[in-house]
């Protein structure tokens, strides 16, 4: 249910992000990212069971997110890759399964991070100064997305 929940969430935030920078100034697309963002928090908080520990999703994490799900498109269908934040970082996940990271972001700090995860599966922290610069690490990123295709992982799910 909490699973459902989310991912419903995730859905509605990603297609009102779509439908508000295809239209408005950007004062007004960023109004309403903040507001959509604060509702999802929000609600993801009410079916949580760790409600209450300080755990704060930011708009930088769900940003970053969204350029990591973005960069291995090609390789994993976009459902398949989902966050799951916590106190010091924000892990994106295939299947919503902490046995298969694609990436985390350690964001909760002055220095940025990306947490980037090789094939067995060891964390290498590369600091980053903004959002941007995720993109220099694109194809550390599709290597992984890659690996959980060859591994049977996503055979039958579309593209």
């Amino acid at each position: 249910m909490k699973k459902a929940g989310r991912q419903f969430l995730t859905d509605q935030v990603n297609a009102r992000l779509s439908n508000t920078l295809g239209a408005g100034s950007s004062e007004d697309v960023t109004e309403a990212n903040q507001a959509e963002l604060t509702s999802q928090a929000a609600a993801e908080n009410e079916l949580s069971d760790t409600a209450g520990e300080d755990i704060v999703t930011t708009m930088e994490e769900v940003e970053g997110f969204q350029i990591v799900r973005a960069i291995v498109c090609e390789h994993l269908a976009p459902v398949r890759v989902v966050y799951r934040d916590a106190k010091s970082y924000c892990a994106i996940l295939v299947d919503d399964n902490n046995r298969k990271p694609l990436a985390r972001l350690h964001f909760n700090r002055k220095q940025k991070y990306i947490g980037l995860f090789d094939e067995n599966k060891k964390e290498t922290r590369e600091p980053i100064e903004n959002l941007v610069d995720i993109y220099n690490y694109a194809e550390s990123l599709r290597a992984l997305a890659r690996s959980y295709v060859w591994a049977g992982c996503d055979a039958s799910s579309p593209r």
